[in-house]
């Protein structure tokens, strides 16, 4: 069973910071590629951020270039969303999502194996 646990979420002004962490865990599970993916009331959830395990290169949303970084832990299996300079239209659940799998690519939410719950970020103008 592979778990992705996501924190880091919170309530914070517009122009302010967060950074969220996402942990992937379970039983010989290598991740081929993670990435972070977002849904605002009443939107479809759109692709924020994503990265390769193997070479490592960062791709992120034109809506959130310059602003948002994504970036391999450490630790095995395990990524962070570094987001500035944050916009009340940046307010939505942000999801961790990880896939074993090379097909797709990596702002294709159906090609992911394994998504978090979720963790609530809101930005106050």
């Amino acid at each position: 069973q592979v778990q992705l646990v996501e924190s880091g979420g919170g309530l914070v002004q517009a122009g302010g910071s967060l950074r969220l962490s996402c942990a992937a865990s379970g039983h010989a599970f290598t991740a081929y590629a993670m990435a972070w993916f977002r849904q605002a009331p009443g939107k479809e959830r759109e692709f924020v951020a994503g990265i390769r395990w193997v070479g490592g290169i960062p791709f992120s949303a034109d809506s959130v270039k310059g602003r948002f970084t994504i970036s391999r832990g450490n630790a095995k299996n395990t990524v962070y969303l570094h987001m500035n300079s944050l916009k009340p239209e940046d307010t939505a659940v942000y999801y961790c999502a990880a896939k074993t799998m090379s097909f797709g690519g990596l702002s294709d939410a159906p090609s992911y194996d394994y998504w978090g719950q979720g963790t609530q970020v809101t930005v106050s103008s």
